[in-house]
């Protein structure tokens, strides 16, 4: 291999993802993952893409937006340079709207939604009908915003990985040299070294435990319901999740929160009451102080960078923080919303 141009330490879904926006860019790039690819939080189950509510505007929507909007196009590229499927699909979400105050702010979030999401997709306030993949509603509507989407997390990082390696791009698994310019994107490790690197704690792991249910409903769309995403995949599963705990004892172990996610989602959507359960995932998220990506230098590391935070939207923003970071560090354009800067946590 050429000298490498960019060394990407971490292979979750920002290391990954930033090595391919990169490697299409020209450059040579080389990424390390030390245990194993999707080892951290990347390789969970669930898979929703979703956008923030369309009001109290501010730059980590507007980015996230972005992201959502960049999907489908990034995604395609990935599958078509990999020959492999993402599992990505814009299927769009229902929620259920409460009582008749919800009812009104869903409503005015419609021209909100307009406006900021320039009409490149809706936010719908529309009658339930009572079918089969519908929550029931105390108002008898729902919201339906088209921007939602999916991917299935493991197959996403393989595609990502075969479409690197398509290009030249190199994906070593254990240990390899620092060459070039260095991103760290290495999760919960990451921002322990980036606290210890900053004098102060940054960073607050927290663990998420979520199920797959064996049902088919790949055509069907997202339900949000009571804080639960609940995701068909287009494998003949559904995912359901996460739990959001700040402490635990054991990391990569489900318990009773697991079991009660399944029993909400079923209560939810009692076509899924005999839907078996095929899968269980537990770990550790990586959630900096500031709840938004930590994107930018590497305080006190000349020429290398971070690409942390994902947290539950990792997934979502990985378009977007790949092409910035990549813009960072190979072109020396700087795009990075000064509330992702290390320097603001």
């Amino acid at each position: 291999m050429a000298r490498v141009d960019l060394t990407v330490r971490g292979g979750g879904i920002f290391g990954l993802s930033i090595a391919w926006a990169a490697v299409r860019r020209g450059a040579t790039v080389r990424v390390i993952e030390t245990v194993a690819i999707g080892a951290g939080s990347s390789g969970g189950i669930v898979g929703a893409l979703a956008p923030h509510v369309p009001d109290a505007w501010n730059a980590k929507k507007a980015f996230q937006l972005d992201s959502l909007l960049m999907a489908q196009d990034w995604w395609t590229a990935v599958a078509a340079a990999s020959g492999l499927q993402t599992g990505y699909g814009r299927m769009g979400r229902l929620q259920p709207i409460a009582d008749d105050a919800a009812l009104d702010l869903a409503q005015r979030r419609v021209q909100s939604a307009q406006d900021l999401w320039r009409g490149q997709a809706r936010w719908q306030v529309v009658r339930a009908t009572g079918g089969d993949w519908e929550p029931l509603s105390p108002t008898g509507h729902l919201i339906h915003d088209d921007l939602s989407a999916r991917i299935n997390p493991r197959l996403a990082l393989t595609a990502l990985v075969a479409a690197i390696r398509s290009r030249g791009g190199e994906v070593v698994v254990g240990e390899a040299p620092d060459e070039g310019q260095v991103i760290w994107a290495t999760g919960l490790a990451g921002l322990g070294d980036l606290s210890q690197a900053m004098g102060r704690r940054i960073d607050g792991g927290v663990k998420g435990q979520a199920a797959l249910l064996g049902c088919n409903a790949a055509g069907a769309g997202q339900v949000f319901v009571g804080g639960l995403h609940i995701v068909p995949h287009g494998d003949g599963t559904v995912a359901v999740g996460s739990t959001s705990e700040a402490t635990w004892d054991a990391a990569d172990t489900t318990d009773d929160k697991a079991q009660d996610l399944i029993a909400r989602a079923r209560a939810a959507l009692p076509v899924l009451t005999n839907a078996p359960v095929v899968g269980l995932w537990a770990g550790v998220r990586p959630r900096a102080a500031s709840r938004a990506p930590v994107l930018g230098a590497f305080p006190g590391r000349a020429g290398q960078f971070v690409a942390n935070g994902g947290f539950k939207i990792g997934f979502g923003m990985a378009p977007k923080v790949a092409e910035v970071m990549v813009d960072l560090v190979l072109d020396g354009r700087d795009a990075i919303p000064d509330g992702f800067r290390a320097s603001a946590l």
